[in-house]
């Protein structure tokens, strides 16, 4: 046993010994936050996830300690550790776990002293309230409601929070009335160690339709490339040979080279320029 757990009671060892064991059979492990997920949500999250994933809950100063004995370079991923953060093993990639976790999000209603995770928008336009109490509740809340033809209407569209600010409750009780959820609550990646390599969300999410439309843009050039500057290789020398084919046809014709191939090309130019000059000397 480690010097650092020497000294501490059986079943915080054992915690400690646990993650360290995960993290040794496991390929990537990394830190999720948990943050406001309702119990009902969270069984079938881990229902769902089966097989795929090992969610690990317990408390932040365990997860601090086994890192710190696993020692460099994954103990660097503590760095990421928030109130509300438990550990996650898998031998999935950290890009299919990334994608798998985005899968276990849904929209919630913000609670005040929340963080916005981006500008949230009251857009403009009638609501469902009739006129009555809620006009004032929302102006007071900073969003510019009226009246017209008996119904509450929002003047113009107003950014009530900017991403990164904190939520005031006047205007998370605004947002529960106008039914806005600005909220992701799921298993909210932080971080992955894999392959001795680690990994933050943002590198992590990857428009898939943006990158497969970048390489396949990037092929196109390299063919284009290939052509262009005559580099035979097994995609572009089908289309090299039909450009030389090509050349050689008009150098044959245009020279002119009377050789069986195009010599039906080189009596059609000549008939083409017979047929142009008769008409200018029958214009004449």
């Amino acid at each position: 046993m480690a010097i650092y757990t020497a000294h501490l009671p059986k079943w915080k060892t054992d915690e400690v010994e646990e993650i360290k064991r995960n993290s040794d059979e496991f390929a990537l492990t990394g830190l999720v936050d948990m943050y406001g997920i309702p119990a009902s949500q969270l069984q079938q999250i881990r229902r769902n996830l089966r097989g795929k994933v090992v969610v690990k809950m317990t408390r932040n100063t365990l997860i601090d300690q086994a890192l710190a004995e696993l020692g460099a370079p994954i103990e660097d991923i503590k760095n990421h550790i928030s109130g509300h953060s438990a550990l996650i093993f898998t031998n999935e990639s950290p890009f299919k776990l990334y994608k798998e976790l985005e899968k276990t999000k849904s929209k919630m209603y913000a609670k005040p002293g929340d963080i916005a995770p981006e500008d949230i928008v009251a857009s403009k336009g009638p609501t469902s309230f009739a006129p009555g109490p809620v006009v004032g509740e929302l102006q007071q809340a900073g969003i510019p409601a009226a009246i017209e033809s008996g119904k509450v209407v929002i003047k113009e569209s107003k950014v009530l929070v900017k991403k990164g600010e904190e939520i005031p409750k006047k205007i998370a009780d605004a947002m529960v009335k106008l039914d806005i959820k600005p909220i992701d609550v799921g298993l909210l990646l932080q971080t992955a160690f894999y392959e001795n390599t680690i990994y933050l969300p943002d590198t992590l999410a990857i428009d898939e339709s943006e990158y497969y439309n970048k390489i396949v843009l990037a092929a196109q050039h390299a063919f284009n490339l290939s052509v262009n500057a005559v580099i035979p290789n097994k995609v572009s020398i089908e289309a090299l040979l039909m450009k030389a084919f090509t050349e050689a046809r008009n150098l044959g014709v245009e020279a002119p080279v009377y050789e069986k191939g195009v010599i039906n090309d080189i009596i059609g130019k000549a008939y083409r320029q017979m047929n142009a000059l008769k008409g200018i000397i029958e214009g004449n």
